[in-house]
């Protein structure tokens, strides 16, 4: 199954080993991939992932330098791209490790490219949800804090000014409509300038 050019994945593959390395990058290309970097170890993975930002990054687990955990868990926490491990063991205590290293997807050697191709699909679409929900709970946040403080001002306008709380949420609106600012900002503007006399 034969990727589009409008959605080839950029993939960058960590594998020690050398022939392991070279034929995962020619299977992910034949699968329609384009591999954009090769590291022999984590370290290396991590700095071509920092400066390639690839799509995706597969990782064998165990690698010289840093182990594919480890660096998969710094690729994770820098939100740079979701990370398939590949490895010849299948221990409870390594999948539990690379689990809690935020890895999407775990392949278990020896693989073919129906092993693969299906792991980095799932890893891709699990990353694709991952971002979103940060997304909105960003945006959750964002909307939380301008309600307090609008909360906030509009309780400063309606003790200095003696009006109702419907009137100070109008003033705070028509403000913020009027000088092209946002809501929050006109709060935190009313707050810090009433407080203050």
């Amino acid at each position: 199954m034969t990727q589009s050019a409008a959605t080839t994945k950029r993939v960058l593959v960590a594998e020690d080993e050398a022939i392991i390395r070279l034929d995962l990058a020619e299977m992910l290309r034949e699968a329609g991939y384009d591999v954009v970097g090769q590291a022999g170890d984590g370290e290396q993975a991590v700095e071509l992932a920092r400066s390639l930002a690839p799509d995706i990054v597969i990782m064998d687990v165990k690698m010289p330098v840093m182990d594919g955990i480890s660096a998969a868990e710094v690729i994770g926490a820098e939100r740079i791209c979701p990370v398939v491990m590949l490895t010849a063991f299948s221990q409870k205590e390594l999948v539990e490790r690379a689990r809690d290293a935020g890895v999407m997807a775990y392949v278990v050697k020896p693989f073919t490219a129906s092993d693969v191709t299906p792991a980095l699909d799932i890893a891709l679409s699990r990353w694709a949800e991952l971002k979103t929900l940060e997304a909105e709970v960003a945006d959750l946040g964002e909307r939380l804090e301008t309600r307090k403080a609008v909360d906030r001002a509009k309780g400063v306008l309606m003790t200095k000014l003696k009006i109702s709380e419907a009137e100070a949420f109008r003033w705070i609106q028509k403000t913020a409509m009027d000088r092209r600012m946002g809501m929050k900002e006109v709060s935190d503007a009313v707050v810090a300038g009433m407080e203050n006399t």
